[in-house]
């Protein structure tokens, strides 16, 4: 007599093929292509073309910079001043606090988010880079890249010249003196310099009783 037992058989579980598209790499902070991937060329191109339009613009043309620059940028409050000229990658990573200021040939690759607090000055040709390449040769000449955030607190003075890498932390009522290169966190009510970057002192109460060079 034939058998007619039958052989159980687990079925295939359905495969999750969906690809992530180098935009949502970018965002999870794993390396992407940057210079290959037509929606972020196309993303940087566009944000690049308002700058460019921004750079343009007379001085004296305040109300005219303020409307354009709103454009790119993620996300702004009522007061704040950007002196051209000003680059950036993507601006819709880049988020601002309340009286604003960057001074000429403020450069943010906001490839992640770059996010100042309220009173924030920034001196001429400084650099918020959230962009980095591998340490090894070969995925870095494939056009790989990574990007981690940045963050600055409120009442932040960032001296002419500074450079601050990708995955920085800034606390509030710091000052950064000028020529620094940032690669480390920086705590709150600190006076830091160097490069690399490290705190020198604190800021106390006696501060407010002594000339600005004393």
């Amino acid at each position: 007599m034939e058998s007619h037992e039958k052989v159980w058989k687990k079925p295939q579980k359905e495969r999750n093929e969906t690809v992530m598209t180098e935009k949502e790499k970018m965002q999870k902070q794993m390396l992407y292509d940057a210079n290959n991937d037509r929606n972020l060329l196309d993303e940087r191109a566009k944000a690049k073309d308002l700058c460019y339009q921004f750079n343009q613009l007379r001085p004296s043309d305040e109300k005219g910079q303020q409307k354009l620059m709103k454009q790119p940028l993620g996300k702004t409050k009522n007061v704040f001043c950007i002196v051209a000229p000003f680059w950036c990658d993507y601006g819709y990573n880049i988020e601002i606090g309340e009286n604003f200021f960057a001074n000429h040939n403020t450069v943010i690759l906001d490839g992640a988010k770059v996010t100042f607090g309220d009173n924030v000055f920034i001196a001429p040709d400084c650099g918020f880079h959230t962009a980095g390449h591998p340490i090894d040769f070969e995925r870095r000449n494939q056009g790989l890249e990574y990007a981690y955030p940045i963050t600055v607190g409120d009442n932040v003075w960032i001296g002419a010249g500074v450079q601050v890498m990708p995955n920085v932390t800034i606390g509030s009522n710091v000052v950064i003196g000028g020529g620094s290169v940032v690669v480390k966190d920086i705590p709150s009510n600190s006076v830091a310099v160097g490069n690399p970057c490290r705190v020198i002192r604190a800021i106390t109460e006696e501060d407010r009783k002594t000339c600005w060079d004393r």
